[in-house]
């Protein structure tokens, strides 16, 4: 049934999906530098530790009743965890291994991988300009990727590894978004987020090294405390912009974030800092970069744009 939502009400959905963007256009940032430290498993132990530990909180204040979801989650529920678990560790290694412009552009297959589910598993229909979406994307893509690999001495090997990693972590996004899609038509948002969260943290603990917490400065458990408050705050803020804004508005929103993170790094390059390499980037991969943005956008949005208002999640 299709969902209504008050027109008076939108600039909420819009400033909730803009704070969502924001927080992960920095994240990306925040993991590169974070992880001159510490390794991938221990960045994504504590995003997934932090953010349970906090919702945690919050509904054994709230609402006790939704921990139910623990003892028994849906099978599909824990595919949608490991899913993200294998999101978050590829992600992290493929921005080791990269740069976190790297990170933003190819992370972008995820959202069209998912228009690719949808026409498979859904049986939904393209339109021209969503198929041209595609070509537009992928073009971009290429160009983006031989203007890296061009830029690159004598680390080509290195910077091809981290490129899988991140369309990786894009196929492994697309396998839980897809799942979620189905399961909030069930399951209270913030509930199912109790096993995401909470199943990758219990997974990962075996290979966390608990004994170099000794040595974090001070500096580091601050990023480290962030990166677990911006994947609260991110997917918190993802789920409310569902209650007032079209889920296609909000993933347009969203797919912007690359934005956010080539500016902020163009920023950071500027002031010559050591402890984060500046992006190296041509006019050549910045038009590579506006194409897959500009493609990703052109497949996410429906085929019409004035049909009436409804929400697809």
């Amino acid at each position: 049934m299709a969902t209504q939502f008050d027109p008076n009400k939108r600039i909420f959905g819009i400033a909730y999906a803009a704070t969502a963007a924001l927080f992960w256009g920095f994240l990306a940032i925040l993991i590169k530098i974070t992880l001159n430290d510490v390794s991938p498993v221990v960045v994504v132990w504590f995003r997934f530790g932090i953010a349970f530990s906090l919702l945690s909180s919050y509904f054994l204040k709230k609402d006790r009743k939704k921990f139910q979801i623990l003892g028994k989650p849906p099978l599909i529920l824990i595919i949608a965890a490991l899913g993200l678990t294998i999101n978050y560790i590829a992600f992290a290694n493929g921005i080791d291994l990269t740069s976190p412009g790297n990170g933003q552009i190819f992370i972008q297959i995820g959202p069209i991988l998912l228009a690719v589910i949808g026409v498979i598993i859904f049986k939904e229909r393209l339109s021209k300009r969503q198929i041209f979406g595609f070509v537009v994307a992928g073009a971009g893509l290429i160009f983006f990727y031989r203007d890296q690999l061009q830029n690159l001495l004598g680390e080509e090997d290195v910077y091809i590894a981290g490129v899988l990693w991140l369309v990786l972590a894009a196929v492994a996004w697309t396998v839980f978004a897809s799942l979620q899609k189905q399961l909030v038509k069930s399951f209270h948002a913030q509930q199912l987020n109790l096993v995401i969260f909470g199943l990758p943290m219990i997974i990962l603990t075996p290979f966390v090294d608990f004994s170099a917490f000794a040595n974090f400065t001070s500096g580091l458990w601050v990023l480290l405390a962030f990166l677990g408050i911006n994947t609260m705050v991110a997917y918190g803020c993802l789920t409310e912009a569902f209650k007032y804004l079209e889920a296609n508005k909000i993933s347009v929103i969203i797919t912007l974030n690359p934005i956010i993170t080539f500016v902020a790094m163009s920023i950071l390059g500027s002031m010559e800092l050591n402890w984060i390499d500046a992006e190296v980037i041509t006019v050549f991969g910045v038009s590579g970069a506006v194409l897959v943005i500009t493609g990703a956008i052109m497949v996410i949005l429906p085929k019409k744009i004035n049909r009436p208002i409804r929400s697809g999640v």
